[in-house]
């Protein structure tokens, strides 16, 4: 079986953050975490209490990385997220992007995408968690960035009201 989610660096960090890492192998097949993705979680060791937690987790699941197609590589984008696209278009895998530029290029080259915020409301979906609003508002607390009418159409996808 082929099919597998490919994290970014950034998902892995804030779940990290917030001590869920359970949440995405809960809801993946598979779970890929390419070599550049590992070295942008290591290089922020030094500052990030967590990091450690965020390779623990992500040593047990690392790939090596792929040649990076010249349609992904026109994105300009950085390693961590080339590497995701590239290993997303390797098989039957779904990417875990936060970024934006990142997101519309897997879109671009027909890849299932989800992000961090995603991850919850599809936990939420499934049972895992009987609140969405509190784990996302520890996102954005752990770094993640969010606009408050995304959030709010979010939740509200899920059948919750943003508390403020």
């Amino acid at each position: 079986m082929n099919e597998a989610w490919v994290v970014n660096a950034s998902p892995v960090i804030l779940f990290a953050r917030i001590a869920r890492l359970d949440l995405l192998e809960r809801l993946a097949p598979r779970i890929i975490v390419p070599r550049a993705v590992f070295e942008e979680v290591r290089a922020g060791e030094g500052k990030d209490p967590t990091a450690a937690t965020a390779l623990a987790w992500a040593a047990d699941r690392s790939v090596p990385d792929a040649t990076v197609p010249v349609g992904v590589e026109h994105w300009d984008l950085g390693s961590g997220e080339s590497q995701v696209i590239a290993q997303g278009l390797a098989g039957s895998r779904w990417v875990v992007l936060d970024d934006l530029a990142a997101r519309r290029c897997a879109v671009s080259h027909g890849l299932a995408v989800i992000g961090s915020l995603g991850v919850v409301l599809r936990s939420k979906q499934r049972g895992l968690l009987d609140e969405a609003e509190p784990w996302v508002t520890k996102l954005i607390d752990a770094g993640m960035f969010m606009d408050g009418r995304l959030l709010e159409l979010a939740l509200e996808s899920v059948g919750e009201r943003h508390r403020t």
